[in-house]
């Protein structure tokens, strides 16, 4: 969903005939007038708006106002991506990626991939960590999810986690995955939440405490995790019924407060 979205704010400044299209073709677009924002951005986009050529890709590539063509697409995206658009240059790494109106080619994704990365963009940062991931890289794997992960990606916070914990590209480090486990944690990922009980209940990377692990258990279960219930199940055991209830209150707490009181 991410990559579809509309280009809004200006990073170059444009004569006032382009502008004026590109809003316009703003405006359509968010009212679905698929074929007048497709009009005013192709206007644009052919002054050398950027932001513009992006836009047309993505309606290329979406087939709205127009029949689906990646090669299209493509061709837009490589316009703007050119004039250093990062969004434009991170789906033009998708559509190699995936083969789509071009070849596939990792190598070719991969170089997109990088110069959006590089400026920044998140999704980049985490697909290029990915990538070497794959590859068993692991040192370039931790450089970019760290990079997504300091964004707020609660994924790449949660990958970056299993790196300190399996010892991956960094030494194993227990602590600090626990750290980058509880930001994501926050932010509602699942299997980040399920970490932290599992942690709380074998004492790795921080003290042993069974409240805690049935507290983080009960926040994951309610997320529909069903490997936190036999989590649960492990932690009731070492707990009174008077503990296991200052446990779920712990869990009601922390989730009325959206998560950012969970410790």
């Amino acid at each position: 969903m991410v990559r579809f979205v509309i280009a809004v704010i200006f990073t170059i400044i444009f004569n006032a005939a382009s502008a004026g299209d590109f809003e316009d073709g703003v405006a359509a677009y968010i009212r679905k007038d698929y074929a007048t924002a497709l009009a005013k951005f192709r206007s644009s986009a052919q002054q050398g708006n950027a932001n513009a050529q992006y836009n047309l890709g993505v309606m290329y590539e979406k087939g709205q106002g127009v029949a689906q063509d990646y090669k299209e697409a493509v061709r837009w995206y490589q316009l703007a991506a050119q004039q250093g658009s990062a969004a434009a240059q991170y789906n033009l790494g998708q559509m190699y990626r995936q083969g789509h109106g071009v070849e596939q080619d990792a190598a070719e994704a991969q170089q997109w991939y990088e110069l959006a990365a590089k400026q920044g963009y998140i999704y980049a940062q985490y697909n290029l960590a990915l990538m070497n991931y794959k590859r068993q890289e692991y040192q370039a794997a931790l450089h970019w999810f760290q990079m997504a992960a300091k964004q707020g990606s609660a994924q790449a916070q949660y990958d970056l986690g299993l790196l300190y914990y399996l010892g991956r590209g960094v030494d194993m480090d227990h602590k600090q995955a626990m750290q980058w486990f509880l930001s994501a944690a926050r932010q509602g990922h699942v299997k980040s939440q399920y970490n932290l009980g599992v942690m709380y209940e074998t004492g790795s990377g921080v003290k042993r405490d069974y409240l805690r692990a049935y507290m983080w258990a009960k926040i994951a279960a309610n997320s529909g995790d069903k490997d936190s219930i036999t989590n649960l199940k492990i932690a009731e055991r070492h707990l009174s019924s008077s503990q296991i209830e200052e446990a779920k209150k712990m869990a009601q707490d922390c989730i009325a407060n959206d998560l950012r009181t969970c410790k």
